[in-house]
């Protein structure tokens, strides 16, 4: 794992894109904090920048950091879900703009899975984490249903857990300042 973590690493580090396995599906992940890098995701996905991304942070920490204030219920939600959740916050902070939602919002989700801490812990910044698909097309459950697009179109493909079964999206809520609880996605 360590040999990928570098790898992953460096190409981040350069503005790249990586095919990786996250604590739910494969993702295509980026710097969240470089916007080139995200336009190249959209551009790979061929989807409109209108539609949001996920990213993954390492811990509450660091949550804190991208996020100007944090609901307090959101605390409770991420320690008692039972699956991995991701949570819609409103104003985010030290991210690239074209990662931001029209309303001013971020999904983020603190990762679970040991590769991703490790990877983003020493990355020091968010990593953007979307679907391994094509805009429109299914979101593959496994690295065998990840089209040829998607693997070739990326700068490095993460060689662990390409046999793992399969797996599903997060569950996603948006929380707003004002007390607001929705369930995107369960």
């Amino acid at each position: 794992m360590k040999n990928e973590i570098e790898n992953a690493l460096a190409v981040l580090k350069r503005g790249g894109l990586i095919l990786y396995p996250t604590d739910t599906v494969w993702g295509i992940g980026c710097d969240a904090t470089n916007a080139e890098a995200i336009d190249k995701i959209y551009a790979l996905k061929q989807r409109a920048e209108s539609k949001s991304m996920i990213c993954l942070v390492h811990d509450f920490k660091m949550l804190n950091q991208f996020v100007e204030e944090i609901p307090e219920v959101a605390y409770d939600i991420l320690k008692y879900a039972a699956k991995p959740t991701t949570i819609i916050y409103d104003d985010p902070i030290r991210v690239a703009t074209n990662l931001i939602a029209e309303d001013n919002s971020l999904a983020i989700r603190v990762t679970r899975d040991d590769f991703c801490k490790n990877l983003i812990r020493k990355f020091r910044k968010p990593i953007v984490s979307t679907s391994a698909n094509l805009s429109g097309k299914a979101t593959p459950r496994t690295f065998a249903e990840i089209s040829e697009e998607i693997k070739n179109g990326v700068d490095y493909v993460v060689n662990l857990n390409q046999k793992a079964k399969s797996s599903a999206p997060s569950a996603i809520i948006k929380l707003t300042l004002d007390g607001g609880v929705k369930v995107i996605r369960e």
